[in-house]
């Protein structure tokens, strides 16, 4: 293996808690709730999947069905579709309704897994090149630019750049063009089975890691050396 594919969220990098981007958010668009009404909104905001990368919706409503599959190809849909979810989950405030969007894009709000720095690192170093690819509609390179993480990634396949999302082999393949190897070269690493196996498809092999809070996996990326031969 030359090559190492990593998704991003659930896999490099956890986003923070629902209550978290709430509190965030409200601070930031000057809202205050009661206790009981934060609460609520948090139940509401979880039910309803608003929190990119956080819990997937219980159910998406029909008037927003196309949105939601169509939400990575682009930053505009990728917006509206998050935004219709905290509408339906109570948000009518436009202003909180930004300043919620706004925060999930922040690198205050992503928490990288303890041994992604290390694991991204010791890649780099022993000469494995390595790209991410991440089904999103927005530019998550400042997020790694912040965490000191982008200095060892070589190639970033984000879907809404690409125009297809996993597992559209288009985009893994894009990814493997831009690091100059053959799939069969490479591995995936990811949390989503149906999406991130996609690479399969293309000869690469895949490994998976549990989306879990950070406290709860520190060394979830570090079987990847075992799978290179590197020990």
């Amino acid at each position: 293996m030359k090559g190492v594919m990593f998704d991003f969220s659930g896999t490099l990098l956890r986003v923070e808690s629902v209550a978290h981007w709430l509190d965030a958010g409200l601070a930031a668009a000057g809202v205050v709730l009661s206790g009981d009404e934060f609460a609520h909104a948090v139940e509401r905001l979880t039910h309803h999947g608003a929190l990119p990368g956080g819990p997937a919706p219980r159910e998406v409503p029909e008037k927003l069905k196309r949105l939601w599959e169509e939400r990575d190809l682009d930053a505009g849909r990728h917006r509206a579709a998050y935004t219709g979810l905290m509408r339906e989950a109570g948000i009518t405030d436009p202003k909180l309704a930004d300043a919620l969007y706004d925060r999930h894009r922040t690198p205050e709000a992503w928490h990288p897994y303890p041994d992604t720095a290390r694991t991204l690192g010791e890649l780099s170093r022993g000469g494995v090149a390595v790209a991410v690819v991440s089904n999103i509609g927005w530019d998550l390179r400042p997020v790694f630019r912040a965490h000191g993480l982008d200095e060892w990634v070589d190639v970033y396949a984000l879907s809404y750049e690409v125009g297809v999302r996993k597992p559209d082999p288009g985009i893994f393949r894009y990814a493997c063009e831009g690091l100059g190897l053959a799939p069969h070269e490479t591995l995936m690493v990811g949390d989503e089975r149906a999406a991130d196996g996609g690479a399969g498809a293309l000869g690469a092999r895949v490994h998976f890691v549990d989306h879990l809070p950070v406290d709860r996996r520190p060394h979830g990326l570090l079987p990847v050396f075992g799978m290179l031969g590197g020990g």
